[in-house]
């Protein structure tokens, strides 16, 4: 088929490469013409595992292409998905702007039937939203389609080419089997696809991720609990996730949770259920709950000081909000560091992906180092807030030697605290 994909941020370029590796023709479209020549270059605007070797394997045998010519690829396309951003507005709601802004170039450029489809993260009635702008543009016929997207960052490639269902809104059944037949070679082990209404579909997204931060949430509120009553947050997690009915996933405390996803979409459908005269009382305390846990870790470090971290330094692993990503977007590393600087501490931070993003957060009121062990060199004490491989087994005498204190405090429960503790480290984790 010939695709074309308008915008190459995240999800965009994953969908656009992902498409191409399995024989269509697709051409990424974006109008900031730094990141196509980017592109054009060789060069992977994003982080994330796979993606550059996917793109420059279809660039090379001709299946997958970048411009800034919106118009052009519309008009040698049959289907054009709308992938661009959806920033959350000071209410929660999200941004439309962009969206509704492609709608209306595609209807421009339309010389002939096409299947519009909003792979972008967009609230119920959006495609309604879209189908009436471009009914008023143009005579060429055409359809919308829900189509949202499902990708952990940092999976993502594994996630596109084996999902482990599509989801696909649409209420014309022609429409159906041509997007059955886009998305077949992704699902050959028999994962479904899943045809439903247009409101169905653009609400399943925001149902499946407020869901998982939900379970986030609970399993920190239980991790607090477990510090109070001397329990221990991982015993519990193996008993209740081993309950066929609950499940072992999303069940491990930390810090909170962060990123492009799970912020953004638990507020956006408590403003739509606002919209619609309805209080989600549930998700409203996740959101409490997790901005509450992002601040657990400071009120540690703050207590084993007796308050005072004025003129102490800390070394500080991960800064992304998840592990294989450089995103940094409502991270909790971003609270746990200005609470720590308001308090008149120190911070060395190191990050294997998002020291530059970093950068351009706190710019030079921290220090950036490469390598994690650098970063505790005349450091107070070590605050882990990401849980990246490169930090489960670290050399530990080497870390006691570079501490001036040997002081951790692990908010994802990596390490081994049982050995840290018999070498005289002084521990703290998130409900141990």
């Amino acid at each position: 088929m010939r695709i074309a994909v308008i915008g190459t941020g995240y999800v965009g370029l994953v969908a656009g490469a992902g498409f191409a590796e399995t024989g269509n023709s697709v051409i990424c479209v974006d109008n900031d013409a730094g990141k196509i020549d980017m592109l054009n270059g060789g060069e992977i605007p994003i982080y994330e595992p796979g993606l550059k070797d996917l793109v420059a394997r279809n660039v090379a045998d001709g299946r997958l292409r970048f411009s800034t010519d919106l118009p052009a690829a519309v008009r040698e396309s049959l289907i054009c998905f709308i992938a661009v951003g959806t920033p959350p507005g000071e209410d929660g709601s999200s941004d439309l702007s962009y969206v509704m802004a492609v709608a209306r170039e595609i209807a421009e450029a339309m010389d002939g039937y096409r299947i519009i489809v909003d792979k972008s993260t967009v609230p119920v009635g959006t495609a309604e939203k879209v189908r009436e702008l471009i009914a008023s543009l143009t005579s060429e016929p055409f359809d919308v389609v829900s189509n949202p997207e499902f990708l952990k960052e940092g999976a993502a490639i594994d996630d596109f080419l084996k999902p482990d269902r599509v989801i696909v809104g649409t209420d014309d059944p022609r429409v159906a089997e041509i997007m059955k037949e886009l998305y077949a070679p992704f699902v050959r082990t028999g994962n479904p696809i899943l045809v439903m209404d247009l409101a169905s579909a653009e609400l399943t997204k925001y149902a499946a991720n407020a869901m998982l931060a939900t379970r986030i949430s609970f399993m920190n509120e239980i991790a607090l609990l477990c510090d109070r009553v001397g329990a221990k947050a991982d015993h519990v997690r193996k008993g209740i996730g081993l309950d066929a009915r609950i499940g072992p996933s999303f069940l491990f405390p930390g810090v909170g949770y962060g990123g492009s996803c799970f912020p953004k979409d638990v507020k956006a459908l408590l403003k739509t259920a606002e919209e619609h005269g309805l209080s989600l009382r549930i998700l409203r305390a996740v959101e409490e709950v997790n901005e509450a846990q992002k601040r657990v870790l400071v009120e540690k470090v703050l207590a084993h000081y007796d308050g005072d971290i004025s003129g102490k330094t800390f070394a500080v692993w991960g800064l992304s909000f998840k592990p294989r990503t450089d995103d940094m977007r409502e991270a909790p590393s971003i609270t746990i560091i200005e609470r720590l600087l308001e308090r008149g501490a120190s911070i060395r931070a190191s990050d294997p992906a998002a020291l530059e993003v970093a950068r351009g957060i706190f710019g030079d009121r921290i220090s950036y180092h490469r390598k994690n062990y650098e970063a505790l060199e005349g450091a107070d004490a070590l605050l882990l807030v990401t849980e990246w491989n490169e930090f489960r087994y670290p050399d530990l005498e080497r870390m006691k030697s570079l501490l001036r204190t040997p002081v951790i405090f692990d908010g994802r429960n990596i390490l081994n605290r049982k050995r840290l503790l018999e070498m005289g480290f002084t521990y703290y984790g998130i409900g141990v």
